[in-house]
C-alpha cells in the first residue's frame, strides 16, 4: 500500500508540475502580447505625423516662458502663409504643461504646440490689417506682453 501511495503522491506531483509549467507558459504568453503590443502602439504613434508644412512661405515662431521670439509677423493679402509655432519649454512647466498657442481670433486661427514640440496652421488672409496674436495657455496669458504681438496683413 506505501507502494501505491508513493505513485499517487508522484503522479499528483508530476501533474501539480505540469500544471505550473501550463500556467507559466500561460503567463510568459501573456507578458510577450502585451510588450509587443505596447511597442507596437508607441512606434505607431511616434511615426503618426502630419505632413511637414510646405517649406516655401513659412514663418517660424518660438514660444518659451518668456514669450514669442517675434512681436510682428508681416503677411500678403492673397498669399498662403504656414505658422509654425515651436514650444522651447518641456511638460514639466508647472504654467501651461510646456504647451504654447499661437492664436488670431478675428480669423479664426489657433495653433497648440506640444512640449519641446512644433505644430502649425496654414491660411491665406483675405483683407489687410493689423491682428493681434497671443498665447493664452501660460505665462499670464493676454495679460503678458511677450505673450502676443501683431499679425500686419499688407495688400
Amino acid at each position: 500500500m506505501s507502494h501505491r501511495n508513493s505513485r499517487t503522491r508522484s503522479k499528483r506531483h508530476v501533474t501539480k508540475h505540469r500544471d505550473m509549467r501550463s500556467i507559466r507558459k500561460v503567463v510568459f504568453g501573456i507578458i510577450v502580447v502585451t510588450v509587443l503590443g505596447l511597442a507596437v502602439y508607441l512606434l505607431s504613434s511616434s511615426l503618426e505625423s502630419k505632413t511637414p508644412p510646405p517649406a516655401e512661405n513659412t514663418i517660424d515662431v518660438s514660444a518659451s516662458m518668456g514669450g514669442f521670439d517675434k512681436d510682428v509677423i508681416r503677411v500678403k493679402v492673397g498669399e498662403p502663409i504656414t505658422i509654425r509655432l515651436t514650444s522651447q519649454d518641456n511638460q514639466y512647466h508647472m504654467d501651461g504643461g510646456g504647451k504654447h498657442q499661437w492664436a488670431v481670433d478675428e480669423l479664426d486661427l489657433n495653433v497648440i504646440a506640444p512640449p519641446e514640440g512644433s505644430e502649425w496652421v496654414t491660411f491665406t488672409p483675405a483683407k489687410p490689417g493689423e491682428y493681434t496674436f497671443y498665447c493664452d495657455i501660460c505665462c499670464g496669458g493676454r495679460a503678458n506682453p511677450t505673450m502676443q504681438g501683431t499679425l500686419i496683413v499688407e495688400a
